[in-house]
């Protein structure tokens, strides 16, 4: 059966999304391909408020943050994590053959600047997780990105955004980060298939010098195709349809609109957890605007989601070292907080079928 999903991604997607694909298909060296690129860049920089390059890719966003620390390290480089994918992002750097030095932060804390203080050093960029999909953390990046920039006027800020872009405001032109990281399979509410990076000319002028960046992801590559509105490499052009047709949805809505929505939300599930479990895993304000990380107790999660399922609805387990302990519910794209009180509707009847 079909299941309506408040997952951390895959998200769900509308009907009308889905059918946005169907378009004829063109090329990705015509004319009409040309103006579809230009639409989605022009919209995108719009919504997220910048003037930054835009690059596009087919694959996850992994891709570009194995090619933001190919493009902006040439060896070291200081990575903050306080989950699972702030470790992957490190991992993609040390995996490319950079020395990261790895600042380790209690799971379940934000990411403060003192952690950071007198460590920058050397280190040709700093990266870290904007909201940390594992324990719904979201780390206050601008107040990293000044403190980076306050120790080294040359460290580049590399930043995954990957499941807070399009639902909590990163306030780009504040933070002014030289790559910013994201896909379609998240607040975006696409299917799975394209990523993007937003960079600054400092990340421009550092990968031109840069040597051993492959092929794929060579920013100055891709730049040279932007600027021309293609593509360097063939694009999935049934979901830049849905992309584009998504952009106009989300700017009709209005990002502070779409923001505060994303927080009712949130706080809708913090009231829930709070009530039924032992409240949300990560500390009060740095919390998560769209995925509830739930301190689940002894319930079976197993048998919970099961029965969730059989009632037509989907969430998420938990993720590295907190599975055990906690489940995660996601909130974002195009679910609404009339969809998210059936979920809470549905939760509360198993919960009691399970007494």
């Amino acid at each position: 059966m079909s299941r309506k999903l408040f997952t951390v991604g895959p998200v769900h997607v509308e009907d009308a999304t889905l059918q946005a694909m169907t378009r004829p298909m063109i090329t990705h060296r015509c004319k009409e391909y040309k103006a579809l690129h230009g639409s989605i860049v022009e919209k995108m920089r719009k919504a997220l408020d910048t003037d930054m390059d835009i690059f596009l890719v087919a694959g996850s966003a992994t891709v570009l943050i194995e090619g933001a620390f190919r493009n902006a390290v040439s060896s070291k480089a200081l990575g903050i994590t306080n989950g699972s994918f702030g470790n992957r992002f490190i991992e993609c750097g040390t995996a490319n053959g950079k020395d990261v030095t790895k600042i380790s932060v209690p799971w379940g804390k934000a990411i403060r600047a003192s952690d950071i203080e007198g460590k920058v050093g050397a280190s040709e960029a700093v990266c870290w997780v904007s909201n940390e999909s594992s324990t719904g953390v979201l780390n206050p990046s601008t107040e990293l990105a000044d403190e980076v920039r306050r120790q080294s006027s040359d460290a580049l800020v590399l930043v995954d955004a990957v499941t807070s872009a399009f639902a909590a405001d990163l306030d780009l032109k504040r933070m002014a980060p030289d790559a910013v990281i994201f896909g379609t399979q998240k607040a975006l509410a696409l299917p799975p298939g394209l990523a993007f990076v937003c960079v600054s000319p400092e990340m421009m002028e550092r990968s031109a010098k840069m040597s051993n960046k492959g092929f794929y992801a060579d920013f100055v590559k891709l730049k040279k195709n932007a600027d021309e509105n293609y593509a360097l490499t063939t694009p999935p052009v049934s979901l830049m349809y849905a992309l584009d047709y998504q952009l106009d949805r989300i700017l009709a809505e209005g990002m502070q609109d779409r923001y505060r929505r994303h927080d009712e939300m949130a706080h809708m599930v913090e009231k829930w957890a709070e009530e039924r479990f032992n409240g949300l895993y990560p500390e009060d304000g740095f919390r998560s605007k769209t995925i509830g990380v739930v301190n689940r107790g002894d319930l079976d999660f197993d048998a919970f989601h099961s029965a969730l399922k059989a009632k037509g609805f989907e969430i998420s387990n938990g993720y590295g070292d907190i599975k055990s302990s906690t489940f995660r519910i996601g909130h974002m794209g195009d679910i609404t907080p009339e969809a998210l009180k059936g979920l809470i509707g549905a939760m509360d009847e198993v919960l009691e079928e399970m007494q």
